[in-house]
């Protein structure tokens, strides 16, 4: 699990456009980063929504979705739900497993791997502000505000 200071680590994934993501286009501004299981899904949109919503409030922090879900799955989430930010496909988990996320769950008596909805604030250069594991939907902009202001 990530902590306060360490270096957000990055991976080689695809962005909602089926493009290799520019880490590098984040460096200079704060961005959170968040990680949801599934697109389009009642939980994950409500939180991508919310963080759409605060988005005149955050000033020239930058926001940046990651699901396992592929390129195409996030394109039509974006483009639904009008989200201003890049959504990450990290279809082979290497992101969630990076920052901790990829964690064993249960639903229904089915055991499964899956994503820990979570968020990470991360400064201009590279390293981790908060660490926000197990977020709910409605507490992901909350935090991101509260952290900002302080």
């Amino acid at each position: 699990m990530l902590t306060p200071g360490d270096i957000a680590p990055h991976a080689d994934v695809l962005d909602q456009d089926g493009a290799a993501f520019d880490w590098a286009s984040l460096r200079g501004h704060p961005t959170l980063i968040f990680f949801y299981p599934r697109a389009s899904t009642p939980g994950c949109t409500q939180q991508a929504c919310a963080l759409r919503d605060v988005s005149g409030q955050i000033g020239d922090t930058q926001v940046v979705g990651v699901s396992p879900d592929k390129p195409a799955s996030q394109k039509k989430f974006a483009d639904k739900n009008s989200l201003p930010y890049p959504l990450l496909a990290d279809t082979e988990h290497l992101l969630a497993e990076a920052y901790g996320v990829w964690k064993q769950k249960q639903l229904y008596g089915r055991t499964y791997l899956g994503i820990e909805r979570s968020a990470f604030l991360i400064d201009g250069q590279g390293v981790v502000l908060h660490a926000w594991y197990k977020i709910s939907p409605k507490d992901t902009p909350v935090k991101l505000l509260e952290a900002l202001a302080a």
